[in-house]
């Protein structure tokens, strides 16, 4: 975060970064700065970091949890529908002209739109008679290919060039012009949201077993599914609500970090946490500087930089090619 906060198009010496971060949480720095400096990185840069921060860790453990409960580690929370109902919520604040009736418009339609798209799927999976997970993650899969589908018609009839611009930024994910408004948004329920998955670890770890040896050990399987989904899902919606779509932190972040930590999800969903905020703190950083004074939005860092790490990972796992 320091490293984030003091480099920049404009470079500030990294003690007077410190003495400024210091400052702003009321402890007496060491060392002078600018009046310059202080905004720098008190109103522009630090809460893009903290909002970076707290996106990463929201992905990282949702995608932690969704992998033990899937029993499936190339599982993450986009496949429930999450990403794209909140895609579909953003994408018709943005065509329909939503967002000139306030700056919360565009995010509280993207959490909208990931509640809905969840609710639709679990009130399906709820009327199959076969509860599997399988089909539960099938139903997911479709409802992905349904909304992309609605997003696309969306975006091929948009009205102008400006409308289609800012709809495809927003689909490719970014922390641009984040402010301290969004992050006290999105703070609440995503440092909430980790604290109740972390005390759900020993289920998680019991539910690994299989279902019917998760009852077996006192786990009423049939609703603590439906619960912990729609808790990934408020977590993951609160996210994509003020970054865009942004993959590969909650499917690349916890697989890296079982292969250090081992599956014991008392210690994987807290390290899954970290590690999403650090990568994602260190792919914005990377979005603002590689082709400076371009700008890359930080979806499509994690993509680039995602993808062939997960290669990575999946190549030199163990178990290699016989995941399941």
């Amino acid at each position: 975060m320091v490293a984030a906060c003091a480099i920049g198009p404009i470079g500030i010496p990294f003690r007077r970064t410190i003495a400024v971060l210091l400052s702003s949480i009321g402890l007496p720095s060491f060392t002078s700065y600018t009046d310059r400096e202080l905004l720098i990185i008190a109103e522009m840069r630090l809460p893009r970091v903290l909002a970076g921060a707290l996106v990463g860790a929201a992905l990282g453990v949702s995608g932690g949890a969704m992998q033990g409960l899937f029993r499936n580690p190339l599982v993450e929370p986009g496949y429930v529908g999450v990403s794209s109902g909140a895609a579909l919520g953003a994408v018709c604040a943005l065509y329909f002209g939503w967002s000139q009736f306030g700056p919360w418009t565009l995010p509280l339609s993207a959490f909208l739109g990931a509640v809905i798209a969840v609710m639709i799927i679990l009130a399906v999976w709820q009327r199959n008679r076969h509860k599997s997970i399988a089909t539960l993650l099938l139903l997911g899969i479709g409802i992905n290919a349904l909304l992309s589908a609605v997003i696309n018609m969306l975006v091929a009839s948009s009205n102008s060039e400006q409308e289609l611009r800012s709809i495809v930024f927003w689909l490719q994910g970014g922390l641009e012009a984040r402010t301290w408004h969004h992050v006290q948004l999105i703070a609440l329920p995503i440092l909430a949201g980790c604290l109740v998955l972390f005390a759900f670890g020993r289920d998680l770890n019991a539910m690994l077993l299989g279902d019917e040896q998760a009852t077996h050990a006192g786990i009423n399987v049939n609703r603590m599914r439906p619960l912990l989904l729609i808790l990934i899902s408020l977590m993951t919606g609160s996210a994509v609500a003020i970054s865009g779509i942004i993959g590969f932190v909650g499917l690349v972040v916890p697989h890296a970090v079982r292969l250090a930590t081992g599956p014991d999800h008392r210690f994987l969903l807290p390290a899954s946490a970290l590690g999403g905020a650090i990568f994602l703190i260190w792919a914005d950083l990377a979005s603002r500087m590689i082709l400076q004074p371009v700008t890359l939005q930080v979806g499509v860092v994690c993509a680039l930089v995602g993808a062939p790490l997960f290669i990575v990972l999946v190549m030199s796992s163990r178990r290699g090619g016989a995941l399941k």
